[in-house]
């Protein structure tokens, strides 16, 4: 696919490879959308389509991409599952199955995730497991989905215990991040979106942090430039870390900076609108600097300067701005304990020595976590009841 006709003259085509996988890439432009078809024609080995989206971008963004494959001559069908974490569930997933096999699809056909981080995780996991595995492609329409979900292969549903906790590894053919439909996002999505690209400079990225505390609020503004430069640097992060370890065995856990601390609020919260991913990750990195501050494992001033730059987005970095605070210590241990990287009974954190520094911690004391969440705002237990 040659990059003529792209808006801006300018695209970015990133390649993600590892020794477990099939390499694809990440295209980055503006105007991916208006020739889908010429990006996914050289993936079709029937020539049909199965697009895969949810009720508030069929209207969007489905509809026209269904008219383009079907002015190709393509046979289109599309599945719409409510917008909402709530699809993201055994629900949803048995009804993306049973779609798919109403409709006779087979292993050569194609299937895209048209939609944020739920339907790339739900629909990807569809895949892995239809047939064995049958090959989709992401097409992310929100910046969070651009930046870190579609890209990678996680794949995954919620379970009432925790997030993502049923799930498989099962890479895309293809990503296409087309930065226009980004402009259909309410500022709240754009603001969790920025969440996760702030997280690729706090982890791993002092420079890119930097220039982020320059230009966030551009970014927040969808000034195509800046955003191109955003969403291409993270790509590119990401893509190094899962190239290096696809199945998390190691580095790439570094990218779960926040998510500890995050999806335990999130659990607590009960996966809605009340709390976003992206906030959740935010108060979650803002917590992982604090924890570390009072460790001594990373300078005050360095952690208060990563709080301030989250928060200079818009993004909360307190339990109590979450509704429904104050929080119980306790039950937040108790989500922790049951997230997918703890280990042997132990706790599992993506902690930081400053930005840019962050390291896996394994064996993070209960205790020692407890008392920090207490001093950050939960409630601690009550002793007395539990003594009576």
């Amino acid at each position: 696919m040659s990059e003529q006709g792209n808006k801006t003259g300018t695209l970015r085509r990133i390649p993600v490879a590892g020794d477990g996988f099939k390499p694809y890439e990440v295209i980055v432009g503006q105007g991916l959308l208006r020739d889908a078809v010429g990006w996914v024609a050289p993936f079709l080995k029937n020539q049909r389509v199965m697009i895969v989206t949810d009720s508030h971008v069929a209207p969007l963004h489905g509809d026209a991409l269904r008219a383009q494959f079907d002015a190709a001559g393509l046979r289109t069908d599309m599945i719409v599952v409510p917008a909402g974490e709530e699809s993201k569930s055994y629900d949803g997933f048995k009804f993306v199955l049973d779609a798919l096999l109403e409709h006779g699809l087979d292993r050569k056909d194609v299937v895209l995730a048209l939609g944020g981080g739920v339907i790339g995780d739900l629909t990807g996991f569809a895949c892995a497991v239809y047939m064995r595995g049958v090959d989709f492609i992401q097409i992310p329409t929100s910046l969070l989905a651009q930046v870190d979900s579609s890209v990678g292969g996680k794949t995954a549903i919620d379970h009432e215990r925790g997030k993502n906790l049923i799930g498989a590894f099962w890479q895309p053919r293809l990503v296409l991040c087309d930065l226009d439909v980004l402009t259909t996002l309410p500022a709240r999505e754009v603001r969790c979106g920025y969440a996760e690209v702030i997280k690729y400079g706090l982890l791993g990225d002092s420079e890119f942090f930097e220039w982020l505390q320059a230009h966030d609020h551009d970014i927040l503004a969808l000034h195509p430039k800046v955003l191109l430069h955003a969403v291409s640097r993270s790509v590119e992060m990401k893509a190094e870390i899962v190239a290096a370890d696809e199945r998390e065995g190691g580095k790439r856990a570094l990218l779960n900076l926040g998510h500890t601390f995050g999806h335990a609020l999130e659990a607590e919260v009960g996966f809605g609108d009340a709390l976003k991913h992206g906030e959740a990750v935010a108060i979650g990195m803002a917590q992982a600097f604090r924890y570390c501050a009072l460790s001594g494992d990373c300078d005050q001033a360095e952690a208060e300067r990563a709080v301030a730059a989250i928060a200079h987005s818009g993004l909360p970095t307190r339990m109590n701005e979450v509704p429904g605070a104050p929080f119980a210590a306790q039950n937040l241990l108790t989500h922790m304990a049951g997230d997918k990287k703890a280990e042997g009974g132990t706790l599992t954190f993506i902690l930081v020595n400053g930005i840019g520094k962050a390291y896996v911690a394994k064996k993070v004391g209960a205790e020692d976590v407890l008392d920090f969440l207490i001093l950050d705002g939960a409630t601690a237990p009550d002793i007395t009841s539990a003594r009576d």
